[in-house]
C-alpha cells in the first residue's frame, strides 16, 4: 500500500500548504491565545476534515443534496469570515503586562470549546473544504477500483491525509509561539489588522466567485 502512502502525503501536503483562511486563523490564534488557543481551533478544524470526509465517502448522496445549496453555505461562511475579519481589524485588543510584555488570554475550558467550533464552524462552512474533499473522494475511489483491497486503500489514503495535515497545523502553532516571543504589542496589532482584512477579502471572494460561477452556468 506504499501508493495509498503518497497519495494519501501529497492531499495532506495540498492542504497543508494551501493559503486561505484557516492558516491565518491558526496564526492568529496562536498569538492571541497561546497554544491552547491554537491547538483548540485545529482540534476543531481536523474534527470538521474528518466529518467531511466521512460524508464524502460514505453519504455521498447527502453530500450531493448539501452542495445543491452552495451559496447558501458560501454566504454563511462568508458572513463568519468578515464577521471575524471586523473584529480582528477594528476590536482586537493586543493584552499586555505592566512592563509591555505580551501576555496570553488566560483561557477557561469555555473559551477552549468556543475556539474548537470557532476552527470546526469555519473549516465546515468554507465550500473550498466541501470541493476539495470531494474532488479528493472521488480521484481516491476510482483509484481504489483498480488495486485488491479498495477499502483498505482509502483508508490508508485519507488517514495519512488527515495526519499529515494535522501535523503541519501542529507546526504551525509551535511556529506562532515561537515567533510570538519575539513580537512587541504593536506588531502584533499590525499582525491582527492584516488577519482581519485577509479574512475580509477571503469572505468576499468565496461569494463572488460562487455568484459569477452560478450566473455563467445560468443558474441565477
Amino acid at each position: 500500500m506504499f501508493e495509498a502512502l503518497v497519495k494519501g502525503l501529497i492531499l495532506g501536503l495540498l492542504l497543508g500548504i494551501s493559503v486561505g483562511p484557516i492558516i491565518f486563523s491558526i496564526l492568529k490564534q496562536s498569538l492571541n491565545n497561546g497554544h491552547r488557543g491554537g491547538y483548540a481551533f485545529i482540534a476543531g478544524v481536523s474534527a470538521s476534515d474528518i466529518l467531511l470526509v466521512l460524508i464524502c465517502n460514505m453519504f455521498t448522496h447527502l453530500f450531493d443534496a448539501v452542495m445543491q445549496h452552495e451559496l447558501i453555505i458560501g454566504i454563511a461562511g462568508s458572513s463568519l469570515l468578515v464577521a471575524l475579519g471586523i473584529y480582528n481589524f477594528f476590536f482586537r485588543k493586543v493584552q499586555t503586562a505592566e512592563n509591555g510584555m505580551l501576555t496570553v488570554n488566560n483561557l477557561r475550558a469555555h473559551h477552549l470549546v468556543g475556539i474548537f467550533f470557532s476552527g470546526f464552524f469555519m473549516n465546515s462552512l468554507n465550500p473550498g473544504s466541501f470541493l476539495f474533499w470531494f474532488a479528493a473522494t472521488a480521484t481516491i475511489t476510482a483509484d481504489s477500483r483498480l488495486v485488491d483491497h479498495p477499502d483498505q486503500y482509502r483508508l490508508i489514503v485519507f488517514l495519512t491525509a488527515l495526519f499529515f495535515n494535522l501535523s503541519s497545523d501542529t507546526t504551525k502553532v509551535l511556529l506562532a509561539n515561537k515567533i510570538r516571543l519575539k513580537l512587541t504589542p504593536h506588531n502584533v496589532h499590525i499582525i491582527n489588522r492584516i488577519s482581519g482584512f485577509i479574512l475580509i477579502g477571503f469572505g468576499i471572494a468565496i461569494v463572488v466567485t460562487i455568484l459569477v460561477r452560478d450566473a455563467h452556468a445560468g443558474k441565477l
